[in-house]
């Protein structure tokens, strides 16, 4: 396995573990209120810093253990990290819509600003696992 294969695999499995971590949390903390009353900010804002940290330091950690062909990207590598980003940004563009339509709907802030969380998350999952795949399967053939 390549360096952006695990790039990806360590996306994938720390952004499921972030969101589910997340949810898990509010959730606790909602015990039978209505969700937009629970406190959120504070427990949205260390599950992403968490994820990246630890996003990068897995990375880090495993470039140094592994070795292996550290900073050599073909062209397949350039290609699947399109596809993959692609699929990914596609979901950042519709929670940022439904971000919008919610604002104009006058939603309670905590949808608004779990709806671009999960567009966030979405994104970092669905774009690995297309990489993840296109590593695998390779890539589609339009």
């Amino acid at each position: 396995m390549g360096s952006e294969e695990r790039s990806a695999w360590i996306m994938l499995v720390v952004s499921l573990a972030a969101y589910v971590t997340y949810l898990a949390i509010i959730l606790g903390r909602a015990a039978g209120a209505p969700l937009h009353e629970v406190p959120y900010v504070a427990t949205m804002l260390w599950t992403i810093g968490g994820a990246i940290v630890a996003s990068i330091g897995l990375n880090i950690l495993f470039s140094v253990i592994l070795r292996d062909g550290e900073g050599k990207k073909d062209q397949r590598d350039r290609e699947i990290y399109r596809f993959g980003e692609y699929i990914g940004q596609s979901f950042l563009v519709i929670g940022g819509v439904a971000a919008l339509v919610m604002s104009m709907a006058e939603f309670p802030y905590f949808w608004i600003a779990n709806a671009v969380c999960l567009a966030f998350f979405l994104s970092a999952v669905l774009g690995s696992v297309a990489k993840v795949i296109a590593y695998r399967r390779g890539l589609p053939a339009w």
